[in-house]
């Protein structure tokens, strides 16, 4: 057990205070202009920042995407920003529940309900222990938390390069999984991705086989190749280090993916309110962020629920003035905003988005 907690305790820590962050990029957000509306004719108070991520409606366009659980101290991190997004009107996920199925006694480190009963909230799971522990047991896990959604997660990167015996190498049957729990769990199924980014291509597939949401977490904030390099020792930690900025950048992902059918949350690098507001503009209907919330959490002087609270309110009023700057009184009119976009992202764009996921199968 004690090894099992040690991974997440590690994770915790890595991501609170380790070199864990993109390389030459920060999901090419940087490569995307906004162009400044210097008459928008509106008032603040015009601006609805309302939206809704499958059946449930948010009060901004935000999530707080899953990070942790296990070890005690996950769940005080988990009960204290389920709180936060509760009464700031977010969505919530937590961490990969398959500890869970190692460690018994971990199964309260996920339990929020009892302190934000009405968050919408996503529970989490791997797409192989999908597979392999079966549509009953993976309904078990997202039913003894109460969640709304079950968050299906994909990290073929990371496996790769994660120490211990957990490490999984085999990725087959994964659409075949999906279009399972799509079909028993009513729909109620979000895919994402890590860190490294869903390809056009595999929006698509997903999109066929029923997934009406995907949180393409695209390369630019923390590198989770990265952070269980950093774990590792020897010639598997230079394994993860070479691939530390693999992945397709957020700000590219969440422009293919626009309009090829799920709603689209997008994370990775998406670590404040004009960042926010720029991937709205390119076809996001909510941004998820963890990283930034956690270490505001965490933060030894302001930290706690009101730390990560002041956040979170800090980021909303980010896309807010980016709505307002642009003339635009709802997240979605950001989609039709003039922009200017740098070479580098609309390279991605043009030549990314022409097929991309996967050799022949």
């Amino acid at each position: 057990m004690s090894d099992i907690y040690q991974r997440k305790r590690d994770h915790i820590d890595l991501c609170n205070t380790g070199d864990v962050g993109p390389g030459d990029h920060r999901g090419l957000f940087e490569e995307l202009w906004l162009v400044h509306d210097a008459m928008p004719e509106l008032s603040m108070a015009d601006l609805d920042t309302s939206t809704r991520l499958l059946d449930h409606p948010l009060k901004a366009p935000v999530m707080v995407t899953g990070m942790t659980g296990g070890p005690p101290e996950a769940g005080r991190i988990n009960r204290g920003l389920a709180r936060v997004c509760e009464r700031l009107g977010l969505a919530f996920g937590v961490g990969s529940q398959r500890v869970i199925t190692k460690a018994e006694a971990s199964a309260g480190t996920f339990a929020v309900r009892d302190v934000a009963p009405d968050v919408v909230l996503f529970g989490n799971i791997g797409i192989n222990q999908a597979r392999d522990f079966g549509i009953d047991s993976v309904r078990a896990l997202m039913d003894r938390i109460g969640a709304d959604y079950l968050a299906v997660h994909l990290n073929p990167a990371m496996e790769l390069v994660q120490p211990g015996a957990d490490a999984d190498s085999d990725f087959s049957r994964g659409y075949e999984t999906i279009a399972r729990l799509v079909d028993a769990l009513d729909g109620r199924v979000l895919v994402k991705e890590c860190g490294t980014g869903l390809s056009p291509r595999v929006v698509r597939r997903l999109h066929a086989a029923g997934v009406r949401a995907v949180d393409i977490s695209g390369s630019g904030g923390t590198s989770w190749i990265k952070v269980e390099a950093l774990r590792a020792r020897g010639a598997l930690a230079d394994l993860g280090l070479l691939f530390a900025d693999w992945g397709i950048p957020t700000a590219a992902a969440t422009a293919m993916a626009a309009g090829v059918g799920p709603q689209i949350v997008a994370s990775g690098g998406v670590g404040d309110g004009l960042t926010g507001g720029k991937a709205l503009a390119l076809g996001a209907d909510v941004v998820g962020c963890a990283r930034p919330v956690l270490q505001a959490f965490l933060d030894e002087e302001r930290g706690g629920e009101e730390g990560a609270a002041a956040f979170l309110e800090q980021f909303i009023q980010g896309i807010r003035m980016v709505m307002a700057l642009t003339g635009c009184r709802t997240p979605t009119a950001l989609r039709a905003a003039p922009r200017v976009v740098g070479p580098r992202l609309a390279a991605w764009i043009e030549q990314g988005g022409r097929g991309g996921g996967g050799g022949e199968r």
